[in-house]
């Protein structure tokens, strides 16, 4: 919730970024979107006007980026804003708001959205959706490769070389939520810039334990999550009863996001032989170091493969719009256990 990654791209014959931006919240929308975020029971009014006022913002962000292309933009691909995720639940649900009608009537432009509830209606995790763009973008043909998405949640794609077994992925377990979490509550800024805040503390070794026997960890793929688990709640949780200081926390709430990836890949991907990092984790040095002193492979951005870390999701989801609008499966079965490929997702005519 740091901001609306929107991309302008062109798809053939290989996805290229014309133009990226990172369009802002307005505060008073944020805080209430945190807020919902976080489990705050919200009126059925409450929860549509915020539906509608993201929507809008979505809308806003996509005319600014279209700007000049409007004509030959053939459609947007929204995620939304996730507000609950929960595929293991009676019935199982999940949650991304920001109307899409609202967007296409703002733009003019058809928009693709609510990607996820198809996958979860066919028995699957409805996450992580970005694999099959990971599979169809960053393979190689003699190389075992991992696709780590660090953003609130961190995510997988185990990319075998050529000929060997299937894609695989999951979500691992948080990725910079609690961390971001913890900076917003202890120091009011969003995040922790550089990895400053967790760099002048000192991992906690009873507190990292602790925290990594959550069921979560050791639940077998495929599986899923989101931060209405991953919350402030869960961190005050495990912190009742502890005196730590706060730098100290955050060093191990840090610890926790390397150690979480770090035993998934060697537990899912133990022939692993390049972890290709992007989401906005990839920005945080203290958090990269952690990764490489705990893999045994080179760790770099997928910058180095020509694809800015930053914007991958966005364009991932770009490349989802456009297999929905081509009546074809935009989901992996064998990653999000769902009874078979579906199409996701809906189309709303500009």
């Amino acid at each position: 919730m740091d901001g609306i990654d929107a991309v302008l791209a062109t798809l053939d014959p290989t996805p290229k970024i014309i133009r990226a931006i990172e369009y802002p919240w307005p505060g008073d929308l944020l805080d209430r979107l945190q807020t919902a975020a976080a489990g705050a029971a919200l009126s059925a009014a409450e929860l549509a006007g915020l539906d509608s006022a993201a929507g809008a913002v979505f809308g806003e962000a996509a005319r600014h980026i279209a700007e000049g292309y409007a004509g030959a933009v053939r459609a947007i691909g929204s995620h939304g804003q996730t507000l609950a995720h929960g595929p293991e639940a009676d019935p199982p649900r999940t949650l991304q708001i920001g109307n899409p009608a609202v967007i296409a009537e703002r733009t003019g432009i058809a928009t693709v959205a609510d990607f996820r509830r198809r996958d979860i209606a066919a028995g699957g995790q409805g996450a992580p959706l970005v694999p099959a763009f990971h599979a169809a973008t960053l393979g190689s043909q003699d190389e075992n490769r991992v696709i780590l998405n660090i953003g609130g949640i961190a995510n997988i794609t185990v990319l075998p070389a050529a000929g060997a077994a299937s894609v695989s992925g999951f979500d691992t377990g948080p990725g910079n939520c609690l961390m971001d979490a913890w900076h917003r509550q202890q120091r009011k800024g969003p995040f922790d810039r550089d990895g400053a805040f967790a760099a002048s503390g000192r991992v906690q070794p009873g507190l990292l334990a602790q925290l990594l026997q959550d069921p979560y960890f050791s639940l077998a793929p495929p599986k899923s999550t989101g931060t209405d688990y991953f919350s402030p709640a869960w961190i005050t949780a495990h912190l009742e009863g502890l005196s730590l200081g706060a730098a100290d926390v955050q060093a191990t709430l840090l610890a926790l996001t390397a150690q979480s990836i770090a035993d998934a890949i060697a537990l899912r991907a133990p022939d692993n032989e390049r972890l290709l990092v992007c989401g906005g984790g990839v920005h945080n040095p203290v958090l990269m170091d952690a990764l490489r002193e705990r893999l045994d492979c080179p760790v770099q951005s997928t910058a180095s493969l020509g694809m800015d870390p930053d914007w991958v999701e966005a364009l991932a989801f770009a490349w989802l719009a456009r297999q929905t609008l081509e009546g074809r499966p935009g989901n992996l079965p064998a990653v999000t256990g769902a009874a078979g490929p579906r199409v996701l997702g809906a189309i709303y005519p500009g």
